[in-house]
């Protein structure tokens, strides 16, 4: 599995996560659905994303995310 394919993953189980949260328990858990969109856009506009470095540390290999 590449880092793309993991960071989605991650994005994606926080953000339902957080949402989920909000809605059972409290809404300040909106705070990080917000917090994993910032972060989302800033990678998206510099190209520094700092689960890709943690990534790099698993030995985990950038690829093709898609296939």
């Amino acid at each position: 599995m590449t880092i793309e394919k993991i960071i989605m993953l991650i994005a994606g189980t926080v953000v339902l996560a957080s949402t989920l949260l909000s809605v059972y328990h409290d809404q300040a858990w909106l705070y990080l659905t917000g917090f994993v969109g910032a972060n989302l856009l800033f990678a998206g506009l510099t190209g520094f994303c700092p689960m890709v470095k943690i990534l790099r540390k698993f030995g985990l290999k950038h690829g093709c995310a898609f296939k």
